[in-house]
């Protein structure tokens, strides 16, 4: 194996020339996108870099075993790659190899029946109630603000995504009934209660919004240029003002959405029906936020259960001496 100018050890040609007809297929052929295209030359360049430091070095994409790509995955595993990495990199060696075999250049595909090790479950993260509280009951500070509080009470109200709230135009909301209809993912539609509270926001922002909007724009929540408010903007207003009134933690969409599941889950323990509030179609979704009050149930369960009960010593009774040989 040669050796760069650098002494670094350079990928054999007989590997890498492959790999550039490769991405030259995906661009000319295929029309993927350059961000693709980087993504599976990047995956496949750690391949050729781990497959050259074998022993012996593998110098033909026909000698890359089925134990071989097995072994490489578990080396991406202890390396501290996630599951959903592994899987990338397995499926960018198997769409190599089926190129590969469709250009004669090898028989088989060693990566087809290789499975990456399955990601633990991202658990989502919930904000402390008293906090979001106080965040919630600061004095806004001008029109914007006045907008901004009325879109974080409607996060934390409702449990809205950030696409169903960017996308919302005036005929969603009915005020006088508390209710707002947001179309989800899947084009499916569902109608959520508004809070008081957010019911309240929303009627201070809707005061000053015709000062602000552009003519004929729909939308509830605008820019100060009169247009709807990008979701990038709503990320930003949103961590000013957990940077502005004091938050111990980032602020942004997803942790009020997973703070109103969190929190009405607690309260309420009906899972079907903060399922149906989120808009997930499927519950297995909506149970990973059971974990979130497992420690406060698993006292409820000591505290109440019968068989769970400890059983509290009288005044009078003494321990058992233990006996000795």
């Amino acid at each position: 194996m040669n050796r760069d100018e650098s002494g670094n050890d350079t990928l054999p040609e007989s590997l890498t020339d492959a790999v550039a007809a490769f991405l030259h297929y995906l661009s000319a052929a295929r029309r993927h996108s350059p961000h693709t295209r980087e993504g599976y030359q990047r995956d496949l360049t750690r391949l050729m870099h781990w497959a050259v430091a074998q022993s012996p070095p593998v110098d033909q994409w026909e000698q890359l075993t089925v134990a071989d790509v097995r072994r490489y995955a578990a080396t991406l595993n202890r390396d501290g790659l996630s599951g959903r990495s592994i899987a990338r990199a397995l499926s960018a060696i198997r769409r190599f190899y089926d190129y590969l075999i469709r250009e004669y250049r090898v028989r088989r595909n060693p990566a087809l029946d290789v499975r990456a090790p399955k990601s633990g479950r991202r658990l989502p993260v919930a904000a402390d109630a008293d906090q979001l509280g106080h965040l919630l009951d600061a004095r806004p500070e001008g029109p914007l603000e006045v907008r901004d509080l009325a879109i974080f009470e409607l996060f934390y109200s409702s449990g809205l995504r950030l696409s169903e709230l960017t996308g919302l135009d005036l005929n969603h909301l009915d005020l006088r009934s508390g209710e707002v209809r947001v179309l989800g993912k899947g084009s499916r539609e569902r109608v959520l209660p508004v809070g008081r509270k957010a019911g309240k926001a929303l009627r201070d922002w809707l005061a000053l919004r015709p000062a602000m909007a552009a003519t004929g724009e729909p939308a509830v929540f605008v820019s100060q240029r009169g247009n709807r408010l990008s979701a990038r903007s709503v990320q930003q207003r949103l961590d000013r003002w957990g940077r502005h009134h004091g938050a111990d933690q980032h602020l942004h969409p997803h942790l009020l959405r997973h703070s109103f599941a969190s929190h009405l889950l607690e309260s309420s323990g009906d899972l079907r029906a903060v399922q149906e509030l989120l808009g997930h179609a499927d519950i297995a979704t909506t149970q990973v936020y059971t974990h979130l009050d497992f420690q406060h149930l698993a006292r409820v369960y000591d505290d109440a259960h019968p068989r769970a009960r400890r059983k509290k010593p009288l005044a009078t009774e003494r321990p058992t001496p233990t006996r000795t040989e």
